[in-house]
């Protein structure tokens, strides 16, 4: 049984594209899939496949490599707020990843969403994670 999923899914994530692995897949659910709709729109991913079965589905996520020195896209990715401790942030206060180079992503009253976009609709909330 995993306790916190949304670290298991971004380990999986981290695991797969350092192993050199095209798709990865994930066990899904709702928070898992916005994140990755995210990721897909921030151009972190080449693509994702949701797929239903009865029980909870999946997701099956194709892993982005750079072209001519065929290192993964995603240099870092990592979970800040935890089962533990979770890490809040207001809209004046949210973070701003490798100067802007990277994005956090925050669940926020109006859905999971970048830091960016969290500070345009003037809307604070929990800081999930950062990827660059």
């Amino acid at each position: 049984m995993v306790t916190d999923t949304i670290a298991d899914y971004l380990t999986r994530i981290r695991n797969a594209s350092r192993a050199g692995h095209r798709v990865v897949e994930i066990p899904a659910s709702n928070l898992k899939k916005e994140i990755t709709k995210i990721l897909f729109d921030q151009g972190y991913i080449l693509s994702y496949k949701f797929e239903d079965d009865k029980v909870q589905g999946t997701i099956k996520i194709a892993l982005k490599y750079d072209k001519l020195t065929k290192e993964p896209v995603i240099k870092k990715i990592e979970r800040i707020s935890k089962p533990g401790l979770r890490k809040y942030a207001s809209n004046a206060n949210l973070p701003r990843v490798l100067n802007g180079l990277g994005i956090a992503i925050v669940s926020t009253s109006h859905g999971v969403m970048t830091s960016k976009q969290a500070k345009a609709e003037n809307v604070g909330g929990e800081v999930l994670c950062y990827v660059y």
